[in-house]
């Protein structure tokens, strides 16, 4: 288990949840959903769980459920490095946030196989939970990991911006956004 201090005195976990935990798409509804592809092959499909009254223009208080289906197999560790390549693109962190959150990460994702479900957690004001194939894999919390993190879909500085308006949809519509 990773238990370490983070700047800004915030906790990061990455550890196993119990096995008991409530199933994290309950009381939510999809939002949009849309295809990543990578050099025309596609990678996963991805799917947005809101609960009623999701504001879009307001993302770090909301609690939203990311799910990504892939298509290809990936291992874990790629899957972590790829994240926090991406998460660099949204915004900065120290390097030595970066090496306790790729360690997090790739204690969270494992490898995946065509037809498998990564599910994603935004826990406002607490980080990130993270299940892989309806099983809960990890926690991580730091809220600024979390912001980088669904930024990398849910950002407006995505690599990814039609991906971003699938999933968003109406909601983002609504937001003005």
């Amino acid at each position: 288990m990773l238990a370490l201090l983070c700047a800004g005195a915030a906790l990061l976990r990455a550890e196993p949840l119990p096995a008991a935990a409530p199933t994290p798409l309950a009381e939510l509804r999809a939002a949009g959903s849309g295809s990543y592809t990578w050099w025309g092959f596609t990678v996963y499909e991805a799917s947005l769980w809101v609960a009623p009254g999701f504001d879009a223009a307001d993302l770090a208080r909301q609690r939203y459920v990311l799910e990504l289906k892939y298509a290809r197999a990936f291992k874990g560790s790629d899957i972590a490095q790829r994240s926090q390549d991406e998460m660099r693109r949204i915004g900065t962190f120290s390097e030595a946030q970066g090496q306790r959150w790729l360690q997090a990460m790739q204690r969270a994702f494992p490898d995946v196989r065509p037809g498998d479900r990564l599910l994603g957690v935004h826990e406002p004001g607490r980080g990130a939970q993270f299940y892989a194939n309806g099983r809960p894999t990890a926690e991580i919390t730091d809220t600024r990991f979390a912001e980088l993190f669904f930024g990398i879909w849910l950002s407006e500085q995505t690599s990814a911006p039609q991906l971003r308006l699938a999933l968003l949809g109406p909601a983002l519509a609504g937001s003005g956004r």
